[in-house]
């Protein structure tokens, strides 16, 4: 809820965001989550290998 929250509330002032961004620090920090891998390091090279040979070869 805190993360919705920050990404869709609009702040006033620099105050109200730095108090809603801490807010959400606190409540990760409270119940961490660790990053989960989906993919190997070769699948991601892969596909950056595959995006740098399409911007290399457009034709722009």
């Amino acid at each position: 809820m805190t993360n919705r929250k920050l990404r869709r509330s609009t702040h006033r002032s620099v105050a109200a965001l730095e108090a809603d961004v801490t807010a959400w620090i606190e409540a990760w920090n409270a119940d961490p989550k660790p990053f989960v891998w989906t993919k190997t390091a070769d699948d991601i090279l892969e596909t950056i290998a595959a995006y740098c040979q399409r911007i290399n070869d457009s034709a722009h």
